[in-house]
């Protein structure tokens, strides 16, 4: 397995104030019908946000769909510090364009696009020069409860509405021939386990292991097929072992067997760990082969067990993690689903019950990802007090 990136598009340099003149679209923003928090204990509920008018880099998009990933929860109920308010999640955006900035050509009226986790990065630092804007050295922008630099410091406000308003690089093309509510989270859980995938080249022969079967990790299983791979998941739920066959794994080890571990040591050569839970890593790097990696994508909010370095040291095993993707290759994963027949497994749910499924997101009942119907937030615009 050969590390590697796609080779990205070049950036164009920030655009001044002063080269915003001249708009040929309409000079009127839109109130989009929203559904977000208003404090961190509110939940969900019908709001209105306002959209700026299309810049001359600008695409708007009527949204369509918007999956729902476990990060809303923690950022609406202020898991994660201190949070401004009101608050529209939603980073998975699946969409048709409705207009379009006088200098966009590379998009249309009525095509559909994606968003995902980012709207801006510095466009300037190495990284996103070299497509990884996620890792943006000044900070990327994200689609929600950011500040927007070039925009005023405006609160970014997310996809659990009617409409968003994005520069056009931060914008993704959707393949026609997928299902467009089923490509939204991979916006988000797609393109998360499908970096560390493409990062170390994975193809026929490998072997990849996957820790938990939620939303990330039904993705890997999904795209390490796809790729041509044989799959083992790692799982501590016997009541797992079908749903992970089911999804095309060729092996599932019940990773609370100390003998199915043992039976499974130097056997993997690359991990993708997807638990957002406190756990014990040292057993999985004992299933790594000489020069296997263990990619950390979920991000427990207590410490981890400590690694023991001995264990790394002998096999030169490499301890990773990784973050979302870069536009490049977001475009790139959303191209090999096409190709590969991959979209996420998911539930469609209304407006009226986002808390609901927030509920049974944090109970693990969900098979395996929740998308917000957008169609159904007009109501709630009505309802809400502008």
């Amino acid at each position: 397995m050969t590390p590697g990136r796609p080779v990205p598009p070049p950036l164009a340099k920030p655009i001044s104030p002063a080269n915003r003149t001249g708009m040929s679209t309409e000079d009127a923003g839109v109130r989009a019908a929203a559904y977000g928090a208003v404090s961190r204990d509110s939940g969900l509920v019908p709001l209105t946000v306002a959209r700026r008018a299309p810049k001359p880099d600008d695409v708007e998009i009527a949204v369509e769909f918007c999956g729902l990933c476990h990060s809303d929860v923690h950022a609406t109920r202020g898991e994660w510090g201190g949070q401004a308010y009101p608050l529209v999640p939603g980073h998975e955006i699946v969409g048709t364009v409705s207009r379009v900035g006088s200098d966009v050509t590379d998009f249309a009226v009525g095509d559909r696009v994606g968003v995902g986790c980012m709207v801006d990065s510095c466009r300037e630092c190495d990284s996103c020069l070299d497509g990884l804007e996620q890792y943006c050295e000044n900070g990327m922008t994200g689609t929600y409860g950011a500040k927007d630099r070039r925009n005023g410091d405006a609160i970014t406000q997310g996809g659990y509405s009617s409409s968003i308003v994005v520069d056009r690089r931060y914008v993704l093309r959707v393949p026609a021939s997928l299902d467009p509510a089923a490509v939204a989270p991979l916006l988000c859980a797609g393109v998360t386990t499908f970096s560390p995938l493409r990062h170390f080249d994975v193809g026929e022969g490998d072997v990849v292991g996957v820790v938990g079967l939620g939303g990330l990790g039904h993705m890997a299983v999904k795209l390490a097929k796809a790729m041509g791979a044989k799959v083992v998941v790692f799982t501590t739920s016997e009541s797992k072992v079908a749903a992970a066959l089911e999804l095309g794994a060729d092996q599932v080890v019940l990773s609370r067997d100390d003998a199915a571990m043992a039976a499974a040591d130097r056997t993997v050569d690359l991990i993708i760990d997807t638990v957002a839970a406190r756990h014990d890593l040292n057993p999985f790097f004992r299933t790594l082969r000489v020069d296997g990696a263990l990619f950390q994508l979920g991000l427990p909010s207590e410490a981890m067990p400590p690694v023991n370095p001995g264990a790394l040291i002998r096999r030169r095993i490499a301890y990773a993690g990784s973050l979302i993707g870069g536009i490049a290759e977001t475009q790139e994963m959303l191209d090999f689903c096409a190709d590969h027949g991959v979209v996420a497994d998911i539930e469609v749910v209304s407006a009226g019950r986002l808390n609901e499924a927030y509920d049974r997101m944090v109970a693990g009942d969900v098979k395996y990802r929740f998308v917000l119907d957008a169609g159904t937030l007009h109501t709630a615009a009505e309802e809400a007090d502008a």
